[in-house]
């Protein structure tokens, strides 16, 4: 299934979800203008490497490279393909927009990097002595899809659905686009566990722990960053 749209207006304008789709993009065009020996060098400095996570979290240091815990937050900005790149910001622009309206542009970019790295943590506890260098927004956009679930159940998706060659438009609830995309994270995930997974390397796998626990982490931090609280006066200022 591919969502295109849904029906969800929002009362502000989501400056923080357009600069991070256009930060993404704006890396990976960098990603493209590096050759295979550089490339593969940025991608190892800057992504996330379980491995040497693990090291630096047992008190070893890690000589090359930036400090391994900041990592967790740059990985989010690094993809590993056209695809990749495209499905994320598709899914970002989607969802990004409603859940950054109700909690507004400060509290919604915590929330958003906070789910990333929680979401890259829970597939680096799947894989800790994988030497793939882990990249990706995936998680931090599943945490986003997460608070959407929460809030917003109902809300009719407008999607692809795949009919042998045939694409027909079909809106879904939320409640079941979103359930349904967890549910798949979630077996692929236990599938996985005798097999490498790495976030958002298409050579390598795909990081269904990190979708799944991104989604789980954004639902439960959700309520904390203001989710479920009342619509705020657009005109009062206070975002």
């Amino acid at each position: 299934m591919v969502p295109i749209r849904d029906d969800n207006p929002t009362q502000t304008t989501p400056y923080v979800t357009y600069a991070l789709i256009v930060i993404n993009i704006a890396v990976f065009i960098y990603e493209l203008s590096l050759a295979g020996p550089s490339l593969e060098a940025f991608l190892r400095d800057w992504a996330v490497v379980p491995r040497e996570l693990t090291a630096s979290l047992g008190g070893q240091t890690i000589v090359q490279g930036p400090p391994e815990l900041l990592t967790l937050i740059t990985s989010q900005f690094l993809h590993g393909g056209f695809l990749h790149v495209g499905g994320n910001m598709l899914y970002l622009w989607i969802f990004g927009n409603n859940v950054e309206d109700r909690m507004g542009h400060v509290r919604f970019t915590v929330f958003y990097l906070l789910c990333g790295v929680l979401a890259s943590l829970a597939q680096w506890y799947f894989s800790q002595g994988s030497n793939i260098p882990s990249l990706g927004a995936s998680g931090a956009i599943a945490g986003v899809m997460g608070a959407y679930f929460l809030k917003f159940p109902g809300t009719k998706i407008l999607t692809l659905l795949p009919l042998g060659f045939l694409l027909l438009p079909i809106r879904i609830p939320a409640i079941f686009f979103l359930g349904i995309w967890f549910a798949q994270q979630a077996l692929y995930g236990l599938a996985s566990l005798q097999a490498p997974t790495n976030i958002g390397m298409e050579s390598g796998g795909v990081a269904y722990w990190a979708h799944a626990g991104g989604f789980v982490f954004g639902a439960l931090l959700a309520p904390l960053f203001g989710m479920l609280s009342k619509p705020r006066d657009p005109y009062s200022g206070y975002r």
